[in-house]
């Protein structure tokens, strides 16, 4: 795990207590982050829209474009930042989640790369975060992940390469495999194996042995985290190698 580095009470205001009333009562401790970008057009309209009672939107942290960390929900209790979801075959991802929006206006409003300060803070929260709670590295992932069908967030600028080298989640680089990409109306085994593999990641994607549209945003959603660099729905060599790679070290 990445060293602690305590958020500061200086420069950047440290820790800022924002309340918002849009929570309710966990049943089980929190053993997921989940990451998004707020979307919005600034920060001070984020924060407005995770305290609106009337929204019924919220998260635990709000980190700003310059490093200040808002406090929306303490940790023990439910936020409602995920929706509707699933990883590792559970539906309410709200229950046994931290979530954490990161300032950005999203692509509807001008995707722009998060400011490194941005990810310093957020490294900073993860270190505390998985101090009090037991949090695996494959269990702290993007919006788009819990929800490929409806969420893109982060996105494909954010820094989960440098989170896993900072100690929080999985990242891999291996060669490329052989054999051919897989597309959508393909079937047959390899299908099947990729499919098999998506949902032991922790993916919702049945395994019926045909490339589906559903199977072909899972795949995008997989990209956008593990091989930012081209997200285009299209199971090819290097994304088949990052899955395997990445389902050997989830593994150990």
């Amino acid at each position: 795990m990445g060293s602690a580095q305590p958020l500061s009470d200086g420069w950047s205001g440290g820790l800022i207590e924002a309340p918002s009333p849009n929570f309710d009562a966990r049943t089980a401790p929190p053993d997921m982050v989940v990451v998004h970008y707020t979307g919005m057009q600034n920060g001070e309209a984020a924060l407005a829209r995770l305290r609106d009672p009337v929204a019924k939107v919220s998260a635990h942290y709000v980190i700003e474009r310059d490093g200040r960390v808002f406090r929306l929900v303490a940790e023990e209790r439910r936020a409602w930042h995920a929706g509707v979801s699933f990883w590792k075959g559970d539906r309410d991802i709200n229950a046994r989640s931290l979530g954490v929006e990161l300032v950005n206006p999203g692509e509807e409003h001008g995707y722009v790369p998060f400011t490194a300060i941005q990810i310093d803070a957020l490294l900073s929260l993860l270190d505390q975060m998985r101090a009090r709670w037991t949090i695996a590295d494959g269990d702290i992932v993007g919006h788009s992940d819990v929800a490929p069908a409806r969420k893109i967030d982060p996105g494909p600028l954010f820094a989960w390469k440098r989170l896993a080298e900072a100690g929080h989640g999985l990242w891999v680089e291996p060669a490329s495999a052989p054999g051919p990409p897989l597309s959508q109306g393909e079937e047959g085994p390899g299908v099947f194996i990729v499919q098999g593999g998506l949902t032991r990641l922790g993916y919702d994607c049945a395994s019926s042995g045909v490339f589906d549209p559903a199977t072909g945003v899972i795949v995008e959603a997989f990209q956008r985290h593990w091989r930012p660099e081209r997200v285009d729905g299209v199971m090819d060599g290097e994304s088949r190698a990052r899955l395997m790679a990445l389902l050997r070290l989830h593994a150990g």
